[in-house]
């Protein structure tokens, strides 16, 4: 007999109309009354945690949820996360984080249409997501529309429609179909036992760039935060005609800035070794992203810095993979 723990943080699957829309509004006795589980022979608690849009999950509500876990890690064989989807990456990729030696599956899930709704993809979704939680599996994991997705490893990727998320850069971890769990791709078991680390930095600041950057930006954000994600073009080079922002960058790093250079790009990751642009951002103490998406970065980043005031001891975090967010030698040069 399988005992699962729910865990209700709010978003659209906990909706109900308000006076100004839509407002999360059910607690998780309610979310498991539209949505009773009945065939897998488990038994199933429920717990809210807070009832919020996700819009408005800060990195406090992460190790919130995290602790939840940890301190009732012994009483269950598994765990779901109920969550709003606009930010539900990053939450899995935070928790990948501060959560290691997971033995246990922690299966976040949500929905694009309330519980309530008559039309809704709520009830498949906690289901599949009650299913998977079932496996002997250890991770977080993204159980969304019948997909399984490594937790550092999904994007958001459409608003409306109910195959909301993607696995990139990395095979789906299997798909859901009723009671059938089919793998496409399964994690070494962890040989570390469970451990917690919710120390968080949370002065880290993303960056996309566009043309006419001025450099004069960075002078702001140098006495702000102490990690800067850039979202760059392509393969991640930096402009230095025009708008130099290669003296900007030195002077970052120079100041013990944790400056992360990733691309905009969904697909493929960064190579700051293929062009000159990029050669010339790696010949600075930068830190490098390969394939890693960006909800993953900004995670990991505030995890790493939460780690280690040390420049040197925060890139080499960042550049080791973890919990599967990172490619070995993606961007290695050929």
């Amino acid at each position: 007999m399988k005992k699962i723990l729910l865990l209700a943080t709010g978003g659209t699957i906990a909706s109900v109309e308000g006076n100004e829309g839509l407002v999360p509004g059910l607690s998780a006795e309610e979310l498991l009354h539209y949505c009773p589980i009945t065939s897998y022979g488990i038994t199933i608690d429920s717990k809210i945690l807070m009832n919020i849009d996700s819009t408005n999950m800060q990195p406090e509500h992460w190790v919130k949820i995290a602790q939840a876990i940890h301190d009732h890690y012994q009483e269950y064989d598994g765990f779901v996360i109920t969550h709003g989807t606009d930010t539900l990456a990053y939450t899995s990729a935070a928790l990948s984080y501060m959560l290691q030696g997971l033995e246990k599956p922690v299966v976040l899930t949500g929905s694009q249409v309330p519980i309530s709704f008559k039309k809704t993809d709520a009830k498949k979704n906690v289901a599949d997501a009650i299913r998977f939680a079932c496996e002997t599996i250890g991770g977080v994991f993204i159980v969304f529309d019948g997909r399984v997705i490594l937790g550092t490893r999904a994007v958001k990727m459409r608003t409306k429609s109910y195959d909301a998320f993607e696995s990139v850069n990395h095979p789906y971890v299997a798909f859901v179909n009723d009671t059938e769990v089919k793998y496409q791709w399964k994690p070494a078991p962890s040989t570390d036992k469970l451990s917690i680390n919710t120390g968080l930095c949370t002065d880290v600041f993303l960056m996309k760039l566009y043309p006419g950057t001025k450099p004069e930006i960075f002078d702001s954000l140098k006495g702000l935060y102490k990690g800067i994600i850039i979202e760059s073009f392509g393969n991640g080079g930096l402009p230095f005609e025009g708008r130099n922002l290669l003296s900007k960058i030195q002077e970052l790093t120079s100041a013990g800035v944790a400056v992360v250079i990733t691309t905009q790009c969904l697909e493929e990751g960064e190579d700051l070794l293929l062009y000159e642009v990029g050669r010339k951002v790696a010949q600075h103490n930068v830190i490098l992203s390969g394939d890693m998406n960006t909800e993953a970065i900004v995670a990991k980043l505030m995890w790493a810095l939460g780690q280690s005031g040390g420049l040197d001891e925060v890139k080499k975090i960042i550049e080791t993979p973890l919990a599967g967010d990172l490619t070995i030698n993606s961007n290695k040069e050929e």
